[in-house]
């Protein structure tokens, strides 16, 4: 196969694309250093491109390996021939692959191995055949008997059982009969309980193999994890049986029952349940692909939800018996001040709770509180928003996931960071810094912990963690990150840096004092010359007398970034405060080409760095609209059919979103009633963290569910 001309296909690149992207994988460039840096080699593509790049790169690769492993296998054993060659040649899956093997793999042992040790082999050659002037079969069978096979019965089933597992190895057949269940196949589930609780749907259910939702084959995978549901594929056997005979059966010769029954048994004892076996994980596959993407895309969302910067906050993580964890975090987030109150049942201390956050916003100057989203929530909410009345002033609050902040609380992590608090207090501060900057402190928790996705824990998990990882890698680097505040943690997210590096550069920040140019990296423990190509551009020092060092321009282009300054007369004072208008004067009469040509460097590299010229330490996560915070507070009593509200999506999912509305219970938006047009998943209009307008379909206070619709009812 070749592999490149592969990559082209299915990605529709240009040969020269192909060739540069594969070359920078194998020379170790990371995926954001070659997306942001070397735009002028892969064609601009973008990072999310490159890594699905990547991943089937590796798979062809081993494809190829895999190839090579099986065509040695069979020469060995000497039946290599010119057709099964070609076969192997022309594989372009693991599963194509396995099929041609089949016939050839070392097998342990079963009946048709027992019964060619017995010396049945010519036998069932004999009786396959299916010679028009052949004997009756148990005429053939007499001379084959022997002290092990002593009955003709004997002999016949023994001939039987070879032949039913050269039908099996056959791989036309299977092929033909995966095609043929995957298009016609019914998944069938049945209840294994009588109480099914949320799998109450699944208690008599069916419907075709080739249309099932995906999310449902993860239901209904975790429901028979469970021992809750039964669950099966179903085809027409005589269906499958006949296009077997159709392709063994050559004539009506006097051994073609033995043949049919040899057909009949290979089927139903050996492909069949292998092919259900096959189709359910290709559909377990499939939908765990989907979905890592889905989780991805809202890992996504999430960690680059807009910072809600030069605030004093307080975070609260609520509870009933132990009470309610505060924290004060300054503007940096670091923290100020802590304590517990108890504004909830059981003690209910609202009076004493008052005075003591009161305290805090007259002593800290604090403008907004982030409240955790868990047990006593609600209370907590309602605590804060007539807190807030009473104060007065501009003081808001967001209720923010505290998904994850209990994992974090409990870290080792946590306890380094934080060894004078214990769990709860981490936890509080974690959920009033995830508020400040999502992206900061959403990477110290596992990706898996944040909670953004649906049947996290049934995905194969190292895709999930490789899928994941990756996410977080490219939102940290199209971020940047600051050299000087960094954590270990946030540094190594960054291309090129390990968390030993990390380490590293935190321990150097810490003995030698702020870092005053991106060169310093250079005289960090471990981190030569290579990781610094990968990272640099990513790190930013405010700092630095170099005003490059403070924007994306990576220092391989600060000769031409200089020239370009020099040409258009700009200073770098000018570029501080953002008198630049002379850059893009200059782009616009000379043309980005001939700009380019005289800088020696690519157009896209060009545009790359007029754009950070032009906003030296941007945040790109401010461009995005703000994060919805509130000042008073509803019920989901106040809720009534019809009534319009604007809301934050939380959550995206194959059926559909869940959107915030502030009454502490999310509401969901079914995928029908997102948009008027046709979609085939939500996240064709929507992503975590947009402010939408909804409309309340229907509450049902009894089980705490809100129906919403996107489509305004008027």
């Amino acid at each position: 196969m070749d592999i490149a001309k592969q990559l082209e296909t299915e990605f529709s690149l240009k040969p020269w694309q192909v060739e540069n992207t594969v070359s920078l994988i194998d020379d170790g460039n990371t995926i954001p250093f070659i997306a942001r840096y070397r735009k002028e080699a892969t064609g601009s593509l973008d990072d999310q491109l490159l890594r699905e790049l990547s991943d089937r790169l590796n798979y062809l690769r081993n494809l190829e390996e895999q190839k090579e492993k099986v065509v040695a296998s069979i020469t060995e054993q000497e039946l290599m021939t010119d057709e099964i060659l070609a076969s192997i040649d022309a594989a372009k899956t693991m599963t194509e692959l396995e099929d041609i093997y089949r016939p050839f793999r070392p097998k342990r042992k079963t009946r048709a191995s027992v019964a060619k040790a017995k010396g049945l082999g010519g036998l069932a050659d004999e009786i396959f055949a299916q010679e028009v002037n052949s004997p009756a079969p148990e005429v053939l069978a007499e001379k084959y008997l022997s002290d092990e096979v002593e009955t003709i019965e004997d002999a016949l089933q023994g001939a039987r059982d070879i032949i039913a597992e050269s039908v099996s190895d056959d791989p036309k057949g299977r092929k033909l009969l995966r095609y043929a269940i995957k298009k016609s196949g019914i998944i069938t589930v049945k209840g294994a309980k009588e109480d099914l609780g949320v799998y109450e749907m699944y208690k008599e259910y069916s419907e075709p193999v080739s249309k099932i939702a995906r999310h449902r084959v993860l239901a209904i995978n975790r429901g028979e994890k469970e021992d809750y549901l039964k669950v099966s594929v179903e085809y027409d056997k005589n269906l499958a049986v006949d296009m077997l005979v159709n392709l063994h059966k050559k004539n009506n010769s006097p051994c073609a029952e033995q043949v049919f029954e040899a057909i009949d048994d290979a089927y139903t004892r050996l492909i069949f349940p292998s092919i259900e076996r096959e189709i359910r994980n290709e559909l377990t596959d499939i939908a765990s692909e989907s979905s890592i993407k889905v989780f991805g895309e809202n890992t996504r969302q999430l960690l680059m939800q807009p910072p809600v910067k030069g605030r004093v906050t307080i975070g609260l993580d609520p509870g009933y018996r132990t009470g309610c964890k505060v924290a004060v975090v300054d503007e940096t987030g670091k923290v100020l001040d802590t304590g517990v109150i108890y504004p909830a049942p059981p003690h209910k201390k609202i009076d004493e709770a008052k005075k003591i956050i009161k305290n805090f916003v007259a002593k800290y100057g604090v403008t907004l509180f982030a409240i955790g989203n868990g047990t006593a929530s609600h209370e907590t909410e309602e605590f804060a928003a007539e807190t807030i009345k009473e104060i007065g002033g501009k003081i808001e609050y967001m209720v923010v996931s505290e998904a994850g902040a209990s994992v974090y609380s409990a870290s080792k992590l946590a306890a380094q960071e934080f060894p004078q608090f214990d769990v709860s207090l981490r936890s509080a501060v974690s959920i009033a810094r995830r508020l400040q900057d999502p992206l900061a402190e959403l990477v110290k928790i596992d990706p898996k912990a944040i909670g953004v996705g649906q049947y996290q824990h049934d995905m194969p998990q190292k895709e999930l963690n490789s899928a994941l990882d990756g996410v977080v890698e490219d939102c940290v680097n199209s971020v940047g990150v600051d050299l000087n505040t960094a954590s270990p943690q946030l540094l190594s997210r960054v291309a090129g840096i390990s968390g030993a590096v990390a380490k590293n550069i935190v321990d150097y920040r810490e003995k030698n004092g702020s870092f005053k140019s991106r060169n310093q990296l250079l005289e960090v423990n471990k981190l030569g010359p290579k990781a610094f190509e990968q990272c640099a551009g990513f790190l930013r020092v405010a700092e630095s007398d170099n005003v490059f060092d403070n924007t994306a321009v990576h220092p391989e282009s600060y000769k031409a970034a200089k020239g370009l300054l020099k040409l258009c007369s700009v200073s770098d004072d000018d570029v501080r405060q953002g008198n630049i208008a002379m850059l893009s004067a200059k782009l616009k009469i000379e043309g980005t080409s001939a700009l380019a040509a005289e800088l020696g460097i690519g157009e896209p590299t060009l545009v790359d760095i007029v754009s950070e010229l032009s906003k030296p330490g941007r945040d790109p996560r401010d461009e995005l609209p703000r994060p919805m915070l509130r000042s008073d507070i509803m019920s989901i009593d106040d809720l009534k059919e019809g009534m319009q509200l604007k809301g934050t999506v939380r959550n995206v999912i194959d059926f559909g979103a869940f959107v915030d509305i502030g009454v502490h219970q999310d509401g969901l938006v079914h995928i029908s009633q997102i948009t008027n047009r046709y979609i085939k998943h939500p996240s064709e209009v929507l992503k975590v963290g947009d402010i939408v307008d909804v409309w309340i379909l229907g509450v049902d206070t009894k089980k705490n569910r809100i129906s919403l619709t996107m489509k305004n009812p008027k």
